[in-house]
């Protein structure tokens, strides 16, 4: 689980690619649901809030940079 705080200390590259990483795991959990293979089923919680956060620093550094301006 990432927190927002270290979300906010990495770079906007870093994040795209771990936003990247999370919507293929997000994929992948949901072919294992689909087959009945999946085991941790809270992890697809996990992954979904976490794609939020990332979301979420995205949006705010977006609108900082928009209200400086």
């Amino acid at each position: 689980m990432a927190l927002a705080v270290d979300l906010r200390q990495k770079s906007d590259d870093e994040l795209k690619d771990d936003l990247q990483n999370l919507k293929r795991e997000q994929l992948n959990l949901r072919f294992q649901r689909a087959s009945g293979q999946l085991e941790a089923t809270s992890r697809v919680g996990e992954v979904r809030r976490d794609i939020a956060r990332i979301h979420t620093v995205m949006t705010e550094r977006r609108l900082v940079t928009v209200d400086a301006s």
